[in-house]
């Protein structure tokens, strides 16, 4: 029998607080870079593992660090002046039984790889410095996962949360920077980079945005461009907004340029749409949570989830799953207003047991906690089950961990 508890959440629902704040920083930003880059570079071991050895082998690649460049850009043009340097470092199994893997070799390429698809123009080999300094180790299949057979051990005691749904501000920031760095986008507005932060605030009924985003100096001709650009981008935030809500919506974009300055100085300019290019630090686990927010109204978890193995570190896998979990109760269980999930850990249990599944459930009126907690105890129930299908959405890059 597993550990589920359903339970009443005594708080206003989100929608009814008075401030709520909602913040994603999008995929050019530092921070997630480094997200990216760690995801990415496990996911790869996992599949050369798989292809190598038939089966996942034990690694931890969430210790990214990016060391900011320098930049001199200008309009119309610049250039970078110092590489930024990419440390790549965590643990992995190198070998078995004297048969090797590329691990170096594998992690640099990954990396790599996700910067040209991700940042469309940073030139990866002139403009980086990528360097590998992963633990290499050794195992075996069998014991690699502390397991003989059956469910994977917790690696940790520890704790995942989610919830759902997404209130009106949290879906406008999450469109907000999604659109932005929409390739489509990007095709008809190439002076958008992809370091963009969209910071929601909503007092009672109207919702400010203010929006960070890194032009790209070589596609911004001159002053005149830059801000006719930034105006349209307002105006196309706004009414994207008026999509998801009947507030008052207010757009503020770049709010830290100097619009009386006649030079590139007085402007968010870039060379290659990231400020990691020019004094930017970057680190895994210090920007958005496994749902792709930061929201300081919601539960969270400090746990950083990319780059951690898909097998048995609950940090991630637990923080993944209370989300899926959350949302599947929204969908399928009539009468739920909103939910907050939180599952904990307990290290060397099986990872489908948790010493506590708790669901906090707010009912629409008309609804009591009794005619729904059957349902969903259930669903919780269900996932943890079929736990291994999030170790299959993360190898297959089919859930977001930032």
């Amino acid at each position: 029998m597993r550990n589920i508890i359903v339970e009443e959440l005594i708080q206003k629902p989100i929608e009814e607080q008075e401030i709520e704040i909602v913040e994603r920083k999008g995929i050019g930003h530092p921070d997630s870079i480094s997200d990216g880059i760690a995801e990415s570079v496990s996911r790869a071991l996992c599949n050369a593992y798989l292809e190598k050895f038939g089966g996942i082998l034990h690694h931890n690649t969430d210790e990214v660090q990016i060391t900011a460049g320098e930049s001199a850009p200008e309009f119309g043009g610049g250039e970078i002046i110092k590489p930024m340097d990419i440390l790549l470092t965590g643990r992995g199994v190198a070998e078995i039984d004297g048969a090797k893997i590329g691990l170096d070799r594998i992690a640099i390429s990954a990396a790599k790889d996700y910067l040209k698809e991700n940042v469309i123009n940073l030139d990866v080999e002139t403009c980086t410095v990528v360097e590998c300094k992963i633990g290499h180790g050794s195992g075996d299949l069998v014991n690699v996962f502390g397991r003989t057979e059956g469910m994977p051990a917790a690696n940790d005691t520890s704790f995942g949360v989610g919830y759902a749904p997404f209130s009106e501000t949290e879906n406008i920031v999450m469109a907000a920077e999604e659109l932005l760095n929409a390739k489509s986008f990007k095709k008809k507005f190439p002076q958008v980079g992809e370091d963009i932060k969209v910071m929601g605030l909503r007092e009672n009924d109207k919702i400010t945005l203010t929006v960070a985003v890194a032009m790209i100096s070589g596609y911004t001709a001159d002053r005149d461009t830059y801000i006719n650009i930034k105006d349209e981008l307002t105006n196309i935030i706004t009414d994207l907004a008026l999509k998801y809500t009947d507030r008052e919506v207010q757009t503020f974009l770049n709010t830290g340029d100097d619009c009386d300055c006649l030079s590139e100085k007085g402007f968010y300019l870039t060379v290659t749409g990231t400020s990691a290019e020019m004094g930017d630090d970057g680190s895994v686990g210090r920007g958005n949570r496994a749902n792709g927010l930061i929201t300081p109204n919601r539960p969270m978890s400090m746990e950083a989830t990319s780059g951690k193995n898909p097998i048995n570190h609950v940090g991630k896998i637990y923080n993944l799953l209370s989300n899926k979990m959350a949302t599947d109760v929204i969908k399928e269980v009539e009468g739920v207003k909103q939910v907050h999930l939180m599952l904990l850990s307990q290290i060397g249990k099986p990872i489908d047991e948790p010493k506590a599944a708790s669901s906090l459930i707010i009912a629409e009126e008309g609804y009591s906690l009794n005619s729904v907690r059957s349902d969903v105890e259930g669903i919780m129930d269900s996932w943890l089950e079929n736990i291994s299908k999030i170790t299959e959405m993360l190898v297959e890059g089919k859930i977001r961990t930032f």
